[in-house]
């Protein structure tokens, strides 16, 4: 009898709780990190992750960006601010319209980096993969110094 109470016992102790909490996705919203969906760029430079809103259309939006190693961006600029969080490897920038890689400054995982609207800048990852996360108000875009 002791050992049928016992076998029992780990059976219901093994069993997940069918009681588990729910949660009320109208009030919290989340994604596992295996639930994100990258999307490639083009030119095979980086990765994007959109988080929140739309960043084609006006209004805030939230991605994730995953540079691969040796990519940078030309000297280009925003028409609004944007901010960003090094979510982890380095990001490296410069500022000004000659591309000059050799002078960015580094910005380690955990920094807090603004990106002014109208502001030449270039920007991107050199011997590591580097993930940002970049807030803003859309729509988005990138104008080349050159068409300044």
């Amino acid at each position: 009898m002791k050992t049928l109470a016992l076998a029992l016992l780990v059976v219901i102790l093994a069993v997940p709780s069918t009681h588990a909490a729910d949660l009320d996705r109208t009030a919290v919203d989340f994604k596992t990190p295996a639930e994100i969906t990258w999307v490639r760029n083009a030119a095979g430079t980086n990765e994007q992750a959109l988080l929140f809103g739309d960043p084609s259309k006006p209004g805030p939006y939230v991605v994730r960006i995953k540079w691969f190693p040796g990519n940078m961006s030309r000297p280009h600029f925003h028409p609004n601010d944007r901010f960003f969080v090094v979510v982890s490897g380095t990001w490296w920038m410069g500022t000004g319209e000659r591309f000059d890689p050799a002078s960015t400054v580094s910005a380690p995982a955990g920094s807090y980096v603004i990106h002014y609207g109208g502001k030449v800048h270039y920007d991107g990852a050199k011997d590591e993969e580097t993930i940002i996360q970049v807030w803003g108000m859309g729509p988005a875009t990138a104008t080349p110094a050159e068409k300044r």
